[in-house]
């Protein structure tokens, strides 16, 4: 697994040409990938897109209490979604900005737009947590809380008893670059590694902790190399480049499986303020997020396929009226539904 580097001008959000080359050089198809692939795999992080959207849209008119926005992570996290899913046994810990993994493993429109509502129904908890923190096991997924990195040890937990019943799960852990400044990573990469655990880490890194810039919260350029001290691999990889995060996530479950844990660094860019109540104009240059912007991967899938001739541009105009759609009807459907009933408010805080 080729170790990268940042892109030319990351700090600053990089540039046009460097973008269009990044596009160029993504178009072989890595691994097992068909065109087919990438076009279900854009379909779905256009229709995550959308909802995030529509979640901060639905804040301001005070229907939604708090979001954290997964917008400019996609590509990190459906590229490694789509390795994990094209394996088929991996489990996932999300964290609170995975909005677009979370959709894009399975759950619908209408299931998140219910629980960021607080609506009866919502799949995690019927209502009664922030939005989407709980287990939803058909869908490999386990998000216990917004503590954060509190996921990693929870997922090295998990990890032990998968190898402890000599299953051939790995387990695939997501955390941002803040979090690994917390004791629980150094507990879970330690702990992971002294017991051969088939654990990937994957370090979404927009270079922001809330508002601290990565400069201010460590002395060290790849968050990556920090897996050294534990005795294990790690690898910083461009984390806009969907077909560069399904490559590294894809060797990184081979070496998980059979040799042990992997830190996988997958720089990314924060379009949004870190949440609903955050004003990131107050510690981000005002020319910062439009930089980054050109690196949209929602913009640059859809080029790849353009070019490819798999798509022509009617067709990503459809699959964008479609996610519209899809969203419109969801949100329809939460904004109708009940709140949680009462009477129901001890049900599923202990087990019978």
């Amino acid at each position: 697994m080729a170790q990268t580097k940042p892109r030319a001008g990351r700090k600053s959000g990089g540039n046009s040409a460097k973008a269009k080359a990044t596009s160029k050089a993504s178009q072989a198809l890595p691994g097992s990938l068909t065109p087919e692939d990438l076009v279900e795999i854009f379909t779905r992080m256009v229709l995550a897109r959308t909802t995030d959207e529509r979640i901060w849209a639905l804040n301001r008119q005070g229907k939604v209490p708090i979001a954290a926005s997964s917008q400019g992570h996609e590509a990190a996290q459906l590229g490694s979604l789509l390795a994990a899913e094209k394996d088929g046994d991996c489990f996932l810990f999300p964290y609170y900005r995975d909005l677009a993994l979370k959709m894009a493993a399975g759950l619908t429109p209408t299931q998140v737009m219910l629980s960021f509502m607080g609506k009866a129904g919502e799949p995690y908890s019927n209502g009664r947590q922030f939005p989407l923190q709980g287990a939803d096991l058909p869908n490999k997924i386990i998000q216990i809380s917004n503590v954060v990195s509190a996921g990693l040890t929870q997922a090295t937990g998990y990890a032990l008893g998968c190898k402890m019943l000599g299953e051939k799960t790995v387990v695939l852990v997501y955390f941002g670059d803040g979090g690994t400044s917390q004791g629980e990573t150094h507990e879970a990469m330690n702990f992971a590694s002294v017991h051969g655990l088939p654990i990937i880490f994957v370090c979404e890194n927009n270079r922001y902790a809330i508002s601290v810039p990565q400069a201010q919260q460590m002395a060290i350029d790849d968050i990556s190399s920090r897996s050294a001290a534990y005795g294990f691999p790690g690898f910083s990889v461009d984390g806009m480049d969907l077909l560069q995060c399904y490559e590294a996530t894809r060797e990184a479950i081979n070496h998980a499986r059979n040799q042990g844990p992997v830190l996988l660094e997958m720089r990314v860019e924060r379009f949004m303020p870190h949440t609903t109540d955050d004003d990131d104009r107050r510690y981000r240059p005002a020319d910062e997020v439009e930089a980054a912007r050109k690196f949209d991967p929602i913009i640059t899938i859809g080029n790849i396929l353009i070019e490819q001739g798999t798509l022509d541009q009617k067709k990503v105009d459809d699959i964008k009226a479609q996610a519209q759609q899809a969203i419109n009807e969801a949100t329809d459907a939460a904004d109708a539904a009940g709140l949680p009933d009462v009477s129901t408010i001890h049900d599923m805080v202990y087990a019978p």
